[in-house]
């Protein structure tokens, strides 16, 4: 129970929990504006570090195709060939990131 109290502290949620010993309650306020904006930049931000996990992937990658191909294991054709395709799962991944943080973020304006 301390552990779960003390994450919902840290969350950034401008959550404060109440703990009776079995049950954690939390205050909900009903969002305004300003909590609403608040709420966007924390979909924001998160939508950035999806994005930067997904180009770090591919940049492991890619890192992992050059030493194949250092190594002969892979012919300069088929480095190529999933270097172009690696670029299109990043591009696909990207997109579907960015279409699922601005759902969320009309989901939190919504009145």
């Amino acid at each position: 129970m301390p552990e779960i109290e003390k994450a919902i502290l840290r969350s950034e949620l401008g959550l404060t929990p109440a703990n009776d010993g079995k049950v954690i309650r939390l205050s909900i306020p009903r969002l305004t504006e300003e909590r609403r904006r608040e709420l966007v930049k924390m979909v924001q931000k998160r939508v950035e570090e999806a994005r930067i996990a997904v180009r770090n992937c591919r940049r492991d990658g890619l890192q992992d195709m050059r030493e194949a191909e250092k190594e002969k294991l892979v012919s300069e054709d088929e480095h190529y060939r999933g270097k172009d395709s690696m670029q299109e799962l990043t591009d696909e991944y990207i997109e579907k990131i960015d279409e699922i943080g601005q759902a969320k973020e009309e989901q939190v304006m919504e009145v």
